[in-house]
């Protein structure tokens, strides 16, 4: 991903879910519940090729059959299947892509496709790792701390 991809990653219009699911504490279902209770206004679209909806929003089969080009992909199923879908999602125009083992927080946005029951407060400072532990753990710092 090149640095002129970053809008779509961190301003997102549309994000699609591969992997969507409601069945409880699964990945797909903390995910989905997280992006509806963080406030993002944009679409939401559930992947799951077994169901017809997902959290009450229409389901698809796969990212070809999404009704545009999401800006992010958030991907939250079995690792052997994450090659196939980047390549369904290049070939579909998706210029972000999220494999979700830790997540992504845009709280300016209301965007919280993550694990953290709550968002990190918006601010003026951006920070990317790929630890959820430390993450998560500096989501809860106040930022009077961290000066």
């Amino acid at each position: 991903m090149s640095e002129r991809n970053l809008d779509q990653l961190f301003q997102p219009g549309s994000v699609a879910v591969i992997g969507a699911s409601d069945r409880s504490q699964s990945l797909g279902a903390t995910l989905m519940l997280r992006l509806l209770d963080g406030g993002f206004v944009g679409p939401i679209w559930p992947v799951n090729p077994k169901h017809a909806s997902v959290a009450g929003l229409p389901a698809y089969p796969d990212v070809t059959s999404l009704p545009q080009t999401p800006d992010l992909a958030v991907i939250c199923t079995a690792a052997p299947a994450v090659p196939a879908l980047i390549d369904e999602l290049v070939r579909k125009g998706t210029r972000a892509a999220v494999v979700f083992t830790v997540g992504l927080l845009v709280p300016g946005i209301g965007l919280n496709a993550s694990f953290a029951n709550t968002s990190a407060l918006p601010g003026l400072l951006a920070f990317v790792s790929q630890s959820g532990a430390l993450t998560t753990a500096l989501r809860l710092v106040p930022l009077r701390q961290l000066r």
